[in-house]
């Protein structure tokens, strides 16, 4: 099957996107002869000798008469390797907002300049703009090269312009093409004008770009559209999840997790749009998932493996262009948000700044944003979201803004990340900021012996924040021996350091207004209270809950076979068994076997973190 490669157009008025397009159209046969004909006809009627391919694109009346693009104009076409959709979106900063939406799918951008007069003001701000939008690949189209004798000095002048200015840009691709989008030079097939051009076509290009890779594989991200339930006839017991894959893979045996109930299970089957069953769905395919439980899934819920969750928050840093031509963004209004397949109502807590979208100059008194401008702006949501940054995710990282009163979509946002800082909007001064912010994030320390039932807590912990719609992360200490601490032994020494670090990373967490949940056996309590100083210093909330189980209990459930290793002097330095554990004077919270199950125990840590 033909791959899909979706190609948005830009450039300064006049640098030929059209007539690019409609040269792309002609010259690899993919427009009918009646479309031909008309085009032909409209031409005469305007006075031309020859047909105007920028005609194929340009359909507003409005565009016509003015020879501009107005509108974001689509056109699909095929070649024997490949399918393209094309969007000539409009070059004049009047219409940036109908660049954002026309190239906010793009896998390729083509930027145009004319090789008379070089790269502007306006070809700078595409370029940012294809950046802003995570559009992986850019070639940059010389054309009109026609009308500097084929020169290479300028061809080369363009090019190292363009590219020096690329380099503050977040460009992961870049392509420079020569070319007379007129005559169809190096816009299809090669030509013999510039003999010194050693590259390949436009097309042939486009063609061989490897785009495979810039989907997003690793991290599985299903948001639920809707729940298929017929309730009639053989199918009156089935149960199915409907959606796009906005990441990863899904197939059927993998364990998944259904945010944001926090409830574990597997994938029975995976279906494709035709109800036949598939191996798996992948990115950008429309699925429907069987899972083997019976458990609550609603739109809006999302899928994601276990070890692999997105970003939970109710407080987002995203950049933003404004849509309406009717209204302004400003602090403390409210909106509806559209996330994935979730809609929650939320408030713009601050506007950091404005951006100059041609020189790139940040405005930070700016007090609005109006029609096709960008700002910086931190949003708070009624809801919780399940996002990724936009640069690793642009479905999961993208949301609209929808007036409440009209429906009408007024913005489009990528996120950058959670709040880092709260909003000096909201905020008098910086010990106010510390102190809101402190009671909102927390950090809950759980320190026990190896197989003291820690890590279950911690889980169900994390479960019961995210359902009621607090933001948390699980901190464990065997997951970070993998990563972060992974040059660390088990010496004193080391394993001072090693209970360091996860404070630092939570006090960290705690400070964005997460509740950082540190599950790690910290035997030592003159290491666990220099932790506990440090949250106090910062203004930070800090609970240590000491999971108070008998070393012969954690002996006898020996998961991972630890102690029968100790014991056997397999190993050395093992708390409990030779190497001592030093229980907290003065816990927050002591849990015992007796206390209940995991839920029970962990109701009590919810208690302590009750306001």
């Amino acid at each position: 099957m033909s791959q899909l490669l979706r190609v948005a157009t830009a450039g300064s008025v006049d640098d030929g996107k059209s007539t690019l397009i409609g040269r792309l159209l002609h010259d690899s046969k993919s427009i009918f002869e009646d479309q031909l004909e008309a085009v032909e006809r409209t031409s005469r009627e305007r006075g031309g000798d020859t047909a105007d391919l920028a005609l194929l694109t340009d359909g507003l009346r409005a565009e016509r008469e003015q020879g501009i693009t107005i509108d974001v104009a689509h056109r699909y076409f095929a070649t024997p390797k490949r399918k393209f959709i094309l969007a000539d979106t409009p070059g004049h900063e009047q219409y940036t907002r109908n660049m954002v939406t026309g190239a906010s799918t793009a896998d390729v951008a083509l930027i145009l300049v004319d090789a008379r007069v070089g790269v502007l003001e306006q070809t700078k701000r595409h370029a940012f703009l294809s950046s802003l939008l995570g559009i992986p690949h850019v070639v940059l189209c010389v054309n009109k090269m026609d009308l500097v004798e084929w020169s290479q000095d300028r061809f080369e002048e363009v090019k190292d312009e363009f590219r020096s200015f690329a380099t503050k840009l977040d460009v992961h691709d870049l392509t420079f093409v020569p070319m007379a989008a007129l005559g169809g030079d190096n816009v299809v097939h090669r030509t013999h004008h510039m003999p010194w051009y050693e590259g390949t076509s436009l097309l042939h290009h486009l063609e061989d770009v490897h785009i495979a890779s810039d989907r997003n594989l690793i991290d599985a991200r299903f948001p639920v559209q809707y729940v298929i339930r017929p309730q009639r006839g053989e199918f009156r017991d089935f149960r199915g999840y409907a959606g796009t894959v906005a990441g990863g893979v899904f197939g059927r045996g993998d364990e998944v997790v259904v945010l944001p109930s926090g409830f574990t299970t597997t994938v029975a089957a995976v279906r494709g749009p035709g109800g036949d069953e598939v191996d798996a769905g992948f990115a950008s395919s429309a699925i429907c998932v069987e899972l083997t439980d019976d458990i609550d899934v609603s739109r809006g819920h999302m899928l994601c493996r276990p070890n692999n969750r997105p970003l939970v928050g109710s407080e987002i840093d995203a950049m933003v262009c404004w849509l309406a031509d009717d209204s302004t963004l400003r602090a403390r209004n409210r909106y509806v948000l559209l996330h994935t397949t979730a809609a929650t109502t939320a408030d713009v807590v601050s506007l950091d700044y404005r951006l100059d979208v041609n020189s790139l100059h940040r405005e930070p008194d700016a007090e609005s944003l109006s029609l096709n401008e960008i700002g910086r702006v931190q949003v708070r949501t009624h809801n919780p979201l399940f996002f990724d940054p936009y640069r690793r995710n642009r479905v999961t990282g993208s949301f609209l803004l929808v007036d409440e009163q009209s429906g009408a979509t007024v913005a489009a946002g990528m996120i950058t990340g959670p709040t880092p800082v709260a909003s000096n909007v909201v905020w008098s001064s910086p010990r106010v900021e510390r102190a809101q912010r402190a009671s909102r994030g927390a950090t809950v320390w759980i320190t026990g012996l190896s197989a003291s039932g820690k890590s279950t807590v911690a889980a169900e912990l994390e479960r019961m924040l995210v359902a009621s719609g607090r933001p948390a992360y699980r901190l464990d200490g065997d997951n970070l021996r993998h990563g972060l601490n992974s040059d660390l032994d088990f010496s004193k020494a080391d394993r001072a350091e090693n209970v360091r670090r996860v404070g630092a990373v939570a006090e960290l967490m705690a400070d964005a207004g997460l509740i950082a949940i540190a599950c790690l056996i910290s035997p030592y309590r003159g290491d666990r209270d220099a932790v506990r100083r440090a949250h106090e210093e910062a203004g930070i909330a800090f609970y240590e809950v000491f999971v108070d189980t008998p070393v012969e209990v954690c002996e006898q459930r020996d998961p991972k076979g630890m102690y029968a290793r100790a014991r056997a002097g397999e190993i050395s330095g093992f708390t409990g068994v030779d190497d001592p554990y030093e229980p907290p004077d003065r816990p927050d919270l002591v849990l015992r076997p007796s206390d209940g199950d995991r839920a029970t125990q962990a109701s009590h840590i919810m208690e302590l973190l009750s306001p």
